[in-house]
């Protein structure tokens, strides 16, 4: 069995910056544990860099359920990037067994209880999180 972990998170440079988010918390659980790192937004087509986005309203389920949208800060529409990510990311999660997943905090597809909106931290799951979860996959952040 394996865990998914953000890429970002394990020092694979993916961020809508170009960059990573590798931390010493995450050195420890890839030298403990089989990781599998997933990027929702490349698996949905997005390149990188590309620019930030946001969850208009809501959160990760209003967008799976079609009550919002996840725009970028030149105001595209990336909502459909974003959810043909996250269905990957589940497609993932299955093929190698994976029940559990360490996510990217403040992110609109990975953040899971706290997601960035106008800029300011709010309470909300990012898509993929959201779909994980409903996948019965636990989410843990850092």
């Amino acid at each position: 069995m394996s865990i998914l972990v953000s890429a970002c998170l394990v020092g694979i440079n993916c961020r809508h910056d170009g960059d990573h988010s590798l931390t010493n918390k995450t050195l420890k659980l890839v030298k403990s544990e089989v990781i599998v790192p997933i990027c929702p937004e490349q698996l949905g087509g997005l390149s990188t860099p590309r620019s930030p986005a946001e969850i208009t309203d809501g959160s990760g389920e209003d967008v799976r359920d079609g009550k919002a949208k996840i725009l970028t800060r030149d105001g595209l529409d990336v909502t459909q990037q974003f959810i043909r990510g996250a269905r990957e990311a589940i497609k993932i999660a299955m093929l190698c067994e994976a029940r559990k997943a360490v996510l990217k905090q403040e992110n609109p597809s990975c953040g899971c209880g706290q997601i960035c909106r106008r800029s300011r931290v709010v309470k909300g799951d990012g898509v993929t999180a959201a779909l994980l979860k409903r996948d019965r996959i636990e989410i843990l952040s850092l």
